[in-house]
């Protein structure tokens, strides 16, 4: 899969802080986990905004894209996975994931409630190197979603940690709204220079349940 691998993170790579400023979102929900909208309403809502590239990153499942929208060349396959890690409950997503990989399947969701009811997620058993590693062989890359959440008194050493069992980006332009933004505990600002520091991807998304929506 390295080919695959170098190919999405040449993508990912490619975008812009501006791209996601104006028609780039790579962290969307739709129905197939706690969104509130079918991946085809999705693609024609961005559609219709002017976006030229999106991710549905669903909860813990790729069902979304058992249908034709996989052959869209405005969506970008990717996951959300919930994953547990020195204590914390943390998300990492998974993009230009192939979404018949049974590496990556083996950590899916097994039934609807795992995808969108909070306290049932919250009892997950995945550990972020088996779901790194599911990512890769995926043929993906594998992206710390919305950073400045996670309660770390070291956020730098914290994703260090991630980098060495294999995490290729971090989530730099995020809105932190709603519940998002009551639970920050470090600055966005911190997070780029991170990214920075450690030459990682750098990825955005509005983290949308309903319409697609600006980041900022």
């Amino acid at each position: 899969m390295d080919r695959e691998n170098k190919k999405i993170k040449e993508i990912l790579s490619s975008l812009s802080k501006q791209d996601f400023e104006n028609n780039v979102d790579l962290h969307i929900h739709s129905s197939f986990s706690d969104g509130k909208l079918s991946p085809y309403e999705l693609l024609n809502d961005a559609k219709n905004k002017g976006f030229k590239l999106i991710a549905i990153a669903d909860h813990n499942t790729v069902d979304g894209y058992k249908t034709d929208i996989l052959n869209n060349e405005m969506i970008l396959t990717a996951i959300e996975f919930d994953c547990w890690y020195k204590g914390v409950l943390v998300h990492i997503l998974g993009y230009g994931i192939n979404v018949e990989d049974k590496e990556l399947l083996r950590y899916c969701a097994k039934n609807k409630k795992e995808t969108e009811a909070d306290i049932v997620r919250l009892f997950n058993h995945r550990h972020p190197k088996d779901v790194i590693n599911a990512i890769h062989h995926a043929g993906g890359a594998a992206v710390l979603a919305h950073p400045a959440c996670y309660w770390a008194i070291n956020l730098d050493n914290f994703v260090k940690s991630l980098i060495d069992i294999g995490l290729d980006g971090i989530e730099v332009y995020y809105p932190y709204r709603r519940h998002r933004g009551i639970i920050k505990f470090h600055k966005a600002a911190t997070v780029e220079k991170i990214a920075q520091k450690y030459s990682l991807i750098k990825t955005g998304g509005s983290d949308s349940h309903g319409e697609i929506e600006k980041i900022f």
